[in-house]
């Protein structure tokens, strides 16, 4: 399963997927809000990125761009881009009910329409990182347009939830999957075309491919789940997410040397 199939795979099924997502989840992440992960971990209160006023900050596969608006509210100049037109298009109408508006590209995380060095800072919370197969490329190429002493920070889920069954009840309790498998996780059509692709990297890949690319750990955050939350996302719960994590964040920056 190569970049190509699996990008227009991934464009096809978020572009048709996008109305129901944010019907189903648009109220969690609001309007003009930064949610890192269905455990509801907020950037208003982790402040992973830093201080992000008059920062020129890239949001990775930005979906609606919420995060890219509420950076807006707090001095930031965010550019939002994702792979979708479908989720751009709701990017567009959430800019047209809350009045808060930051430029949308339509772009390709692996050939970024931006010059060498043009942000302050990049994050994404769940855009494009899971769903290309050469990741390392992609992280190459947020190093590239990033300023020396930029911050890179970004959330995927939790790579030993791979070992466990998409499923937030009790069978999602038991360990059926190699955690070492990094065969994608691939739905297909009744002809056998991919519709949906997912890519699964061990911690140690995650890291490698970041320091490969250039890139200092600064911390990886696995959000505990909340006191009082309740609410069930895909294979999130709060049955699982009192045992295990869900998410993990790096946290990292490109040396400023």
């Amino acid at each position: 399963m190569g970049d190509a199939e699996a990008r227009r795979a991934n464009r096809g099924w978020w572009d048709t997927d996008a109305d129901d997502y944010q019907a189903e989840h648009g109220a969690f992440l609001g309007d003009v809000d930064f949610v890192w992960c269905p455990e509801g971990l907020r950037e208003a209160d982790a402040r992973l990125l830093g201080d992000v006023s008059g920062r020129r900050v890239l949001e990775v596969g930005a979906g609606a761009a919420a995060a890219a608006r509420w950076l807006a509210t707090q001095g930031a100049r965010p550019v939002a881009f994702d792979l979708s037109a479908g989720m751009l298009r709701h990017a567009a109408e959430a800019a047209d009910r809350t009045g808060v508006r930051v430029p949308l590209v339509q772009a390709d995380a692996l050939a970024l329409p931006f010059a060498d060095r043009s942000f302050d800072l990049a994050c994404t919370a769940f855009g494009a990182i899971p769903f290309v197969d050469d990741s390392a490329a992609l992280l190459a190429e947020v190093h590239r347009v990033l300023r020396p002493g930029g911050r890179w920070v970004f959330s995927v889920t939790h790579p030993m939830r791979w070992i466990f069954l998409d499923d937030p009840g009790e069978g999602g309790l038991t360990a059926v999957h190699s955690y070492f498998d990094r065969s994608p996780y691939v739905e297909q059509d009744e002809g056998g075309v991919a519709t949906y692709v997912e890519q699964h990297r061990t911690l140690g890949d995650r890291i490698r491919e970041l320091v490969g690319a250039g890139f200092r750990l600064l911390d990886l955050v696995e959000p505990e789940w909340p006191e009082g939350h309740e609410g069930i996302w895909g294979q999130w719960s709060p049955l699982r997410g009192r045992l295990f994590p869900g998410t993990a964040i790096f946290v990292t920056e490109k040396p400023a040397g």
